[in-house]
């Protein structure tokens, strides 16, 4: 099974003619590899992969969209967001209307007292029927000094957000225990028109690592896609310590796709140290940097990572602990 240790260079052969940021980032949403492994075992048969259009339909669909992107601009105006999360629903709900597949987009479930059970992603047209999906865009940091105490080996809890607020672990069992049980609930029966085939989770995002070679394996911990997007964590010392380079600090809502930029939209490596110390000065927040190589004026990701402040570690052991 072939591994994804460099995904950047594989996303700009395949996706490299278009121009739009955010058609851009709906091709990284609908074609990047899943974060899970839907045959792990410790999914229990919950779907968390699931399939999405072949290629040569979104190549052709995502070509045309790139020429003329004003509906999907339209879409991301008509829903004002900074949240990384809301941004990637609206992009997953403009693909499913303009293919006539979206029946609902944030549905919510109240019972008989007007309270909120839960809400439904997306209800997706299928058949005489609907099919439930969860879309979760996610980004961890593995934090490999605290093993699991039951199998003595890293587990999903390892995978720390970059705020220390979540892991990987507590998401997915909010989603495959919760969310993904939704449908079942009375009320929700009664809400829906048609009956309920599935319920399913998409989930994308990147990895980080600390050790290059782990950065560079197939599945760290059981539940993994071996294929999934990943990156290097990364210390103001390691930026120091590389040779001299160009990159871009990547804003929220520009996380999802390898970065294709103009060239004099780079920074050199002392320019990068000099904004990120500042942002250290000010914030404990992780910072999100893509390295770029530039050729022929245009600027294109070679690998990420997430840059922490010294203490980050530290941190990190409390947290997860707790966790």
């Amino acid at each position: 099974m072939r591994v994804y240790p460099d995904y950047q260079a594989q996303f700009h052969q395949q996706w490299g003619h278009l121009n739009d940021v955010h058609v851009r980032s709906l091709a990284w949403l609908l074609s990047s590899p899943d974060l899970l492994d839907q045959q792990s075992s410790v999914w229990q048969g919950a779907i968390v992969a699931p399939e999405l259009p072949s290629q040569s339909q979104l190549e052709r669909w995502l070509t045309k969209l790139d020429v003329f992107p004003e509906p999907l601009h339209q879409a991301l105006r008509d829903a004002p967001t900074k949240r990384l999360g809301l941004y990637a629903e609206v992009l997953l709900a403009f693909y499913l209307a303009d293919s006539g597949e979206l029946f609902a987009h944030g549905l919510q479930v109240n019972d008989e007292q007007a309270r909120t059970i839960g809400e439904f992603d997306f209800l997706v047209k299928e058949g005489a029927g609907l099919v439930h999906w969860e879309l979760a865009t996610k980004f961890y940091l593995f934090f490999s000094d605290a093993p699991s105490e039951q199998s003595g080996a890293p587990d999903l809890f390892n995978y720390l957000g970059p705020n220390l607020a979540d892991t990987l672990g507590a998401k997915m069992k909010k989603i495959v225990q919760q969310q993904l049980r939704l449908g079942l609930h009375p009320a929700a029966k009664k809400l829906l028109p048609f009956p309920l085939l599935r319920s399913q989770a998409l989930v994308k995002g990147w990895l980080f690592y600390r050790d290059i070679d782990i950065a560079r394996a197939g599945a760290v911990v059981d539940g993994v896609s071996e294929q999934h997007c990943r990156g290097y964590i990364w210390t103001l010392r390691d930026l120091q310590e590389m040779s001299e380079c160009e990159g871009v600090i990547l804003a929220r809502l520009t996380w999802l796709a390898p970065v294709q930029s103009r060239g004099d939209a780079v920074m050199e490596k002392q320019a990068l140290l000099a904004q990120i110390k500042s942002h250290f000065s000010l914030s404990t927040a992780p910072v999100l940097l893509a390295i770029t190589i530039t050729r022929d004026g245009i600027a294109r990701e070679v690998c990420r990572g997430m840059l922490v402040p010294d203490d980050w570690w530290d941190q990190a052991r409390v947290a997860r602990l707790r966790a």
